[in-house]
């Protein structure tokens, strides 16, 4: 078996770190909006899409 040399110093450790964060940071604010989007009622009295200050979007 051949001798694998490898190491990780303090800027690959950051960068993975980093990497880290930033992925669940992104799939964190992804969700928040799909959740949003995906989740919405319908006011049928508006006759539109319910938002969260109580208007519809027809009535934009």
């Amino acid at each position: 078996m051949d001798t694998l040399f490898a190491y990780l110093d303090a800027g690959s450790g950051a960068l993975l770190v980093q990497l880290l964060v930033g992925g669940l940071a992104g799939i964190a604010s992804f969700a928040r909006f799909r959740w949003r989007k995906l989740f919405r009622q319908e006011n049928p009295e508006a006759g539109g899409l319910a938002t969260e200050g109580g208007e519809s979007e027809s009535s934009r």
